[in-house]
């Protein structure tokens, strides 16, 4: 009987396939062999697609003449750093004695193709080969992917995807900027004073550039609209609290266009006026018109994927979607957490059943211990799968990021910001088995001569989850039952332009006073201690920090206005949890936009936005979601087999040979000063460089 060979994506990750196996090892130049088993490693990437010229020395120099350049056969190349590992596992992946091969690659898009390109250039024939696909790299889970491993031929269709995704960048990376660099480099370069400029083009990349300058030139154009909010100042039970006007049916300003919303005046003397009306009658006081009282249920959020922890990781901590990707995949190495890379924010019914293991491994970390005993002790892991955070049609290749319940001895060796990382997967875990935050919720409304003010309180009656997350803006980190919370947590993705000062505000009391206020009737009077005018204004969109600027790639589908494309593409982004990080670190290699490291806020440079401008008015859906969230669509299309390589192929050819045979048509390039102006008066550099050069 032949040997076995397992081949895994790096080094680390084979050595624990090696202790996985328990096998009696000997260490060789790139890999190591035992009497039944060889393990070997990739180190990433061994083979890349060719540069143009290796098909035709012609296509070295950049040439509108050679424009498109679409091959009939792509050609492959080993990567010359890489050569002396290439060549070793070349010679294992052919070796006689091998009879079967274990892919041990990343269980993803990426890892497939990586083994894909390997065994086509080792010309790998007559073996068995079967995949493994695991969710982390624990001693029980590799065993077990090695166990159910299937035919490599069963991820076939992935592989296709694989190839194409390559495919598609590199035709439209090589196609489109060598295209605009040649028609629009000059443009760029001679305004800027600069020798040479390359536009650097990419499926994923413009698209996000399009995103970040669009923001930024919406948060020029905003025009601030003052308002004017009249509030009364109530004293009950020895408290003072306040509440809002607002024009509600009934009364003497509903619909008026006055009005800025409800509750806002456009200008000042209109807030005066209402207040002389309130105030005819003495003493001021307010009468009890409704009083309503609610419980409100707060769930624990879903678990983590990669663009929800990038997004936590760049608020917590303040760092970069890239450095929040290296820390999770160290901690995945260390069998600290799962899989990393994945879209999924739920767990499979198959992983629910063993969650108890997960659970009690973490008795073994300090700040989890009383949490995971408690969560054993009372048994609410028991019911995990009929909870939403359970749903297999939510997963395709990974289910979400959770702690192991192992490999805490490598806890010491973290450093910065790993160990905060690991902490929040843990609580974010955690939380799920703990019941909702229940709150009591009363809206008053008193009346002033026919006129409403709505007064509305929070309070935390059951902490639930906030055990464990602690409640949102509490620095203490733990909840407290009966303590005031505040409205203002974090949404999320902010598209929209905001007026937070028109938002509806909730007042937070504590028990003491909210039982006080169920004593309160409809026509109880209320003492008035002033009314006021409250000055405010409307609010441009924030900029997009690196965080937000990830979920709002993996909810691309959201910013298309087309109902029915919306739809028909939702569940895809642009780009992939395995890419996004990387787009944003390419973007500010290329100067195309800044991050600040401090606030991690993302903001378009002249540069970016000329480029902008350039696409914008030579391929402008380069620059709508629209088209690069359909693409990744087209690619899980061929990952499931709905659609055929050669159907994919013939769209994208048609795509770049249209949009390239239309851009040498354009004669534009003078038009393009105007917008550069337009932009440069932002930068005062540029601009008076821009003024000496005319």
């Amino acid at each position: 009987m032949g040997k076995s060979l397992y081949i895994a994506e790096k080094p680390s990750v084979a050595m624990e396939f090696a202790k996985a196996l328990k096998e009696n090892m000997t260490r060789h130049d790139g890999y190591q062999e035992s009497d039944n088993v060889i393990v070997t490693w990739c180190v990433g990437h061994l083979v890349t697609m060719s540069y143009p010229e290796v098909y035709d020395e012609k296509y070295k120099r950049w040439s509108l003449s050679t424009l498109p350049f679409i091959p009939d056969q792509f050609l492959y190349e080993v990567i010359p750093s890489v050569k002396k590992q290439f060549a070793i596992v070349k010679n294992l992946l052919n070796r006689p004695d091998v009879d079967v091969i274990y892919v041990c690659t990343d269980s993803g898009r990426e890892g497939e193709y990586i083994y894909r390109l390997v065994a086509q250039m080792a010309q790998v024939k007559d073996k068995e080969q079967k995949r493994v696909w695991i969710d982390s790299q624990t001693e029980e889970e590799i065993l077990r992917g090695i166990h159910t491993a299937k035919d490599l031929s069963a991820y076939d269709n992935l592989s296709e995807s694989a190839y194409l995704r390559a495919k598609e960048d590199y035709l439209m990376g090589i196609n489109f900027s060598r295209l605009l660099t040649l028609k629009y480099g000059n443009s760029i370069s001679g305004y800027l004073g600069e020798r040479y400029c390359v536009i650097s083009v990419g499926r994923v990349m413009t698209c996000v550039l399009g995103m970040i300058v669009r923001r930024e030139r919406e948060i020029r154009q905003f025009v601030k609209t003052p308002f004017y909010r009249v509030l009364n100042t109530l004293e009950y039970n020895g408290r003072e609290f306040e509440g809002e006007f607002r024009a509600v049916e009934g009364s003497s300003y509903y619909l008026s266009p006055k009005l800025y919303k409800e509750n806002g005046f456009k200008e000042k003397k209109d807030a005066l006026e209402l207040i002389d009306k309130v105030s005819a009658s003495k003493p001021l006081q307010a009468e009890v018109f409704s009083i309503e009282k609610k419980k409100e249920k707060k769930n624990p959020p879903l678990l983590y994927n990669l663009a929800e922890l990038q997004n936590e990781c760049s608020r917590m901590f303040k760092i970069s979607p890239d450095e929040t990707l290296r820390i999770v995949q160290e901690l995945y190495e260390k069998k600290l957490v799962t899989y990393p890379r994945t879209d999924a924010r739920v767990l499979s019914t198959a992983v629910a059943k063993e969650i108890h293991k997960n659970i009690s491994g973490l008795r073994s970390f300090g700040p989890a211990k009383n949490f995971a005993q408690e969560i054993l002790e009372n048994g609410s892991y028991k019911g995990l799968a009929k909870t939403r955070y359970v749903n297999d049609k939510q997963i395709t290749d990974h289910y979400a990021i959770i702690p192991t319940g192992q490999g805490f001895q490598a806890l010491g060796g973290l450093k910065g910001n790993s160990f905060g990382v690991y902490a929040a997967i843990v609580r974010r875990f955690l939380s799920i088995f703990y019941h909702a935050a229940v709150f009591q919720k009363i809206n008053l409304v008193t009346m002033m001569e026919g006129e409403k003010f709505f007064s509305n309180f929070k309070v935390l009656l059951e902490e639930g989850y906030y055990k464990v997350s602690g409640v949102p803006g509490d620095k203490r980190g733990m909840a407290q039952s009966g303590s005031p919370v505040s409205s203002k947590e974090n949404g999320g993705l902010e598209t929209q332009s905001r007026e937070t000062s028109l938002e509806e505000e909730e007042i937070g009391c504590d028990t003491a006073f909210l039982e006080a206020l169920n004593h309160l009737r409809k026509g109880s009077a209320i003492p008035v201690q002033r009314l006021s005018i409250k000055e405010g204004e409307t609010s441009p969109p924030k900029r997009y920090n690196s965080g937000s600027m990830i979920l709002a790639m993996e909810n691309a589908g959201q910013l298309i206005e087309d109902e029915e494309l919306r739809a028909q593409i939702k569940g895809s982004g642009i780009g992939t949890s395995a890419t996004r990080a990387e787009i944003l670190k390419k973007l500010v290699a290329n100067k195309y936009i800044a991050l600040n490291k401090k606030t991690q806020i993302l903001n378009p440079t002249l540069m970016g936005e000329m480029i902008f401008d350039v696409v914008n008015l030579s391929i402008r859906s380069l620059l709508n979601p629209e088209l690069t969230a359909s693409w990744e669509k087209g690619l899980n299309y061929v990952a499931e087999g709905t659609i055929t390589p050669e159907e994919y192929m013939t769209k994208l050819e048609h795509f770049i040979r249209s949009r390239t045979d239309g851009v040498l048509n354009l004669n534009n390039q003078t038009v393009l000063r105007g917008y550069f102006d337009a932009a440069s008066v932002y930068y005062k550099t540029a601009a008076s460089k821009s003024r000496r050069s005319k």
